[in-house]
């Protein structure tokens, strides 16, 4: 069984920045795509960033790009997400997930919710003066 715990959630000015981080449990981290997702308020789901396995790869949404950083650490079972220059849209619940399948990554794929199966509980984050 996979748990994923994200961590580093908060309170932030607009401009500000935050660091997120996701811990997971298992063996087999490194063969996995990551992935942050985030759900406003009222509002769907939507993908943020993903990381292929060997963390060569990424992809962000256009929403975020040039402001997120997603890295890993495979040696440590960890997947990061460094937000800068954080506006008020941003404020979300944010969730890491795991693809489901091993050493995959599509960019058509990797943006969709339902190529990730195991999901952590989220960590709010808030944009606010």
């Amino acid at each position: 069984q996979v748990q994923l715990v994200e961590s580093g959630g908060g309170s932030v000015q607009p401009g500000g920045s935050l660091r997120l981080s996701c811990a997971a449990s298992g063996r087999t981290f490194s063969s996995y795509t990551m992935g942050w997702f985030r759900q406003a308020p009222g509002k769907e789901r939507e993908f943020v960033a993903t990381i292929s396995w060997g963390g060569v790869s990424t992809y962000y949404a256009d929403s975020v790009k040039a402001r997120f950083t997603i890295s890993r650490d495979n040696a440590k079972n960890t997947v990061d997400l460094q937000m800068n220059s954080l506006k008020p849209e941003d404020t979300a619940v944010y969730y890491c997930a795991r693809s489901a399948l091993p050493n995959a990554f599509t960019y058509a794929a990797v943006i969709r919710s339902d190529s990730y199966d195991y999901w952590g509980q989220g960590t709010q984050v808030t944009v606010s003066s």
